[in-house]
């Protein structure tokens, strides 16, 4: 036991000072660990990698660190499946899968969180035949509110709560994932007018494997980017590593990192820089081992909130946002990112019941708060009118009350979260904002 310790996220939207940091390094400690907190009346929150810009890992009294229960636990190749510790990062596993020639069957684009904090908060991707990472859960091993360990298996009824639960219903100690054959990608990225973007997205989502673009606010200009699947065993091709290196690097972050900057402390430029940056998008073609393309490099601090719809939503809201923006003269400096999901039966995905599109929107951290403030506003008001579904990872300020109007198993996920966690061992404010006492 340490601690006390102060604790913020990667996007500096969220704080504590936990009364007590626990790390256990077993599933059996970690049970007694609850089991103790539980008799005291304490209240407990797991935290990953606090990449989540919303305050769902906040823990005001008792913070769980899962460092020590991570890597790899077991393999199927016949099956194609492994188990992993709750607390493995997403950057590790590629490597920890490699000898088996398997992959994930899809994955973001940002690889810091653990595995366990990425699924509980709905972490995807984009390709309407795939679904989020929670998605490839078939197994995992939770300790409920009374320190209990439970097992479940892919045809457990919870299965579907437990595979994206918030951390409501416990503290996840193993996770068993479905995964794929290795494989390659062939990405191509291509500018665009944001009208054809807008215009043709549900048609290039049903073409491609994966597909997505990102729209430069104050401008006509789109990046599209789609990635093909390929053998695992297509050699690697395009830029070399110094071109990557400029190219994703030293402009993606580097300079980007100085136009952002430059854009907090004089938003009136804005418009203009997106419009020089928009112009000099150019088009490349690469192959390479499916993370490596999935994944791209993160080093610009942002905050953000992100929307899922129904995927025919997407380009009417989409316009609305162009519009609002606009009318509003809110300056922004970075993209929009749009992306699409398949449906899925989880109880509380994003994508519950119906192919799914995304719309993320983003500030720089050093932005004016208040301006900052108005144009998430400003955004979630045409996403709400739309029945949108906040990421349970990035900002919002939806409630219960809402949220139970847009998710048709709401009210089963709520009795699930009454089994396992009866006393609300679990609970934060934030978890009491989105489910409720």
């Amino acid at each position: 036991m340490t601690g006390p310790a102060p604790w913020s996220n990667w996007g500096r939207t969220a704080h504590c000072r936990p009364n007590r940091l626990l790390v256990p390094q077993s599933p059996e400690e970690l049970a007694a660990d609850i089991y103790g907190a539980a008799e005291r009346g304490d209240t407990v929150k797991a935290v990953g990698s606090g990449h989540s810009f919303s305050e769902i890992a906040v823990a005001p009294d008792i913070q769980l660190a899962l460092s020590g229960l991570g890597g790899l636990l077991d393999v199927d190749q016949e099956r194609r499946r492994v188990t992993l510790g709750a607390g493995t990062h997403l950057h590790r596993i590629p490597a920890l899968l490699e000898p088996y020639r398997m992959a994930m069957a899809n994955l973001g684009d940002v690889d810091r969180q653990t595995i366990s904090g990425a699924t509980s908060t709905g972490t995807h991707g984009t390709g309407l035949a795939y679904g989020g990472i929670s998605t490839q859960i078939v197994g995992a091993h939770l300790v409920d509110g009374n320190g209990t360990l439970h097992e479940f298996g892919e045809d457990h009824p919870d299965l579907p709560a437990v595979a994206l639960g918030l951390g409501a219903l416990g503290v996840l100690t193993q996770l068993t994932l479905q995964c794929v054959e290795a494989f390659s990608l062939r990405a191509h990225e291509a500018p665009a007018s944001a009208d054809e973007a807008i215009d043709t997205f549900d048609e290039r989502c049903r073409t491609h494997d994966h597909y997505e673009f990102y729209w430069f606010p104050h401008t006509n200009c789109a990046l599209t980017k789609t990635n093909t699947r390929l053998p695992a065993h297509t050699p690697a091709s395009g830029p070399g590593r110094v071109r990557r290196y400029i190219d994703d690097e030293f402009l993606s972050n580097g300079v980007y990192r100085v136009l952002c900057a430059l854009s907090s402390r004089a938003p009136r430029v804005v418009p203009g820089i997106n419009q020089v940056s928009g112009r000099v998008l150019s088009e490349r073609t690469y192959i390479d081992r499916s993370d490596k393309v999935f994944i791209s490099s993160r080093t610009v601090r942002f905050r953000e909130m992100e929307y899922a719809l129904a995927l025919e939503a997407i380009p009417e809201a989409l316009r609305e946002i162009r519009a609002m923006i606009n009318r509003k003269r809110h300056k922004v400096s970075f993209p929009i990112e749009v992306r699409a999901a398949a449906d899925d039966d989880l109880l509380l995905s994003t994508a519950n019941g119906r192919e799914t599109g995304y719309i993320a929107v983003h500030r720089y951290h050093r932005d004016d708060p208040a301006a900052a403030t108005h144009y998430f506003r400003d955004v979630e008001d045409i996403m709400v009118a739309h029945g949108g579904r906040p990421h349970w990872g990035k900002m919002h300020t939806r409630d219960a009350d809402y949220l139970q109007t847009v998710y048709p198993d709401f009210g089963r996920f709520l009795q699930v979260r009454d089994r396992y966690d009866p006393n609300r061992t679990f609970s934060n404010p934030y978890l009491r904002q989105v489910l409720g006492s």
